[in-house]
């Protein structure tokens, strides 16, 4: 029987409980290259900001091997069964808060490799009864490891937060991070400089310890929007070992302040970037039908609509075991795939490409919006390509 009705594109479960998206509007994961630049800070603030401002805010801390928004927060103890089987995440004022830290006990390493990562990162999105949330904050390992992968492959991100210190140092590695967000078809909503300048509680006068503005001046080179700079503070310190995030404790001081205005300014990217469509770089899928068992129609956000053969997009598995990394050169004998092979299931992976279950078996394929793009053979997409 032929299926006409459009997928929604998110990664399917086992259980039929709803997933994420449905629940929660922005997603943002507050991210870094290097570790040290006060990212779990920025996170735990940004979040009390936001609820200050009245939204329903969830705070995930997927830093696994070192989760410090528990103590950021000022919340301990171990989260228990809601009535609908999940995970209830603790609280703190009107925030939602989770965290590995929440099952480890104090000072016991976590060693996990990928599969455990991906796992857990899957659980605290689907497992947990977050509600109906307005901006659910992620606070991120620093790097571009697999923690960051599962979390563009498991969710549709709003967009990410970048967290550097004025230092061209700081700002160097964490452009790897942007390098990853956009290949990933991530937007990069803004950049925060944090511990720009340092000044003295006696005289006022402004130590710039670690440089001042050079953030500033990446973003404008890049073209990504400045949200703002945080200050280098003893209040900041005393507050954040102290369990009260300084917007919360001291939210007329200087630092309180920035926080407030880069929570500000982060809303009117976010709402700016719903206005325009939520679009990225490229064209993203809109809906995706089997009209037959071995036929695949793939309609774009831009209006154009492809129709693919499922033994061609078989064929075209961008996998390791299907193409050599190296060289690109295929390494599956197309004399060895069924011509009557057809997708058992596909779904979205993130907000930038198309995963499929073949009926031989074969699941390991991501597809990117831009190589579906690229692979649809109409006569308009042909024209455009010899025209290039």
């Amino acid at each position: 029987m032929e299926n006409t009705d459009p997928i929604a594109l998110r990664p399917e479960r086992a259980d039929a409980s709803p997933r994420p998206e449905a629940q929660i509007r922005f997603v943002i994961p507050v991210a870094s290259g290097k570790c040290g630049v006060g990212k779990s800070t920025v996170s735990a603030n940004l979040a009390f900001a936001l609820a200050k401002r009245g939204f329903r805010v969830g705070l995930m801390d997927a830093d696994v091997y070192g989760p410090s928004i528990p103590t950021l927060m000022g919340t301990e103890g171990q989260p228990t069964k809601a009535e609908s089987g999940k995970i209830r995440p603790l609280t703190r004022g009107p925030i939602k808060i989770i965290s590995t830290a929440f099952f480890i006990p104090r000072g016991e390493a976590v060693i996990w490799r990928g599969p455990m990562l991906h796992k857990m990162i899957g659980d605290f999105l689907n497992q947990v009864d977050w509600g109906s949330l307005d901006y659910l904050i992620t606070d991120l390992p620093p790097g571009t490891g697999d923690v960051q992968i599962s979390l563009c492959q498991k969710i549709r991100l709003t967009g990410a937060v970048i967290v550097s210190t004025p230092q061209d140092l700081a700002f160097h590695v964490a452009e790897k991070a942007i390098s990853m967000f956009k290949k990933l078809q991530t937007p990069i909503l803004g950049i925060i400089e944090n511990m720009s300048g340092y000044a003295c509680s006696h005289c006022g006068h402004v130590e710039e310890i670690f440089g001042r503005g050079g953030a500033r001046k990446h973003a404008e080179e890049a073209g990504i929007e400045f949200l703002g700079e945080i200050p280098l503070s003893t209040d900041i310190r005393i507050t954040s070992d102290s369990g009260k995030p300084i917007v919360e404790e001291k939210p007329d001081s200087t630092a309180a302040k920035a926080f407030f205005a880069i929570a500000d300014r982060l809303v009117a990217a976010v709402e700016a970037r719903e206005q325009a469509g939520g679009q990225g770089a490229g064209p993203g899928l809109k809906a995706v039908t089997q009209p037959a068992k071995a036929e695949i129609r793939m309609e774009w956000t831009d209006g154009h609509v492809s129709l693919f053969k499922a033994y061609d997009l078989r064929l075209a598995c961008p996998c390791a075991a299907c193409v050599d990394e190296r060289t690109g050169e295929m390494r599956i004998n197309p004399a060895q795939i069924s011509k009557e092979v057809y997708p058992v299931k596909f779904e979205r992976v993130g907000s930038y490409g198309l995963g499929f279950r073949w009926s031989d078996g074969h699941s390991t394929g991501i597809y990117t919006h831009a190589r579906l793009r690229a692979l649809c053979s109409c006569a308009d997409c042909q024209k455009r390509r010899m025209s290039k």
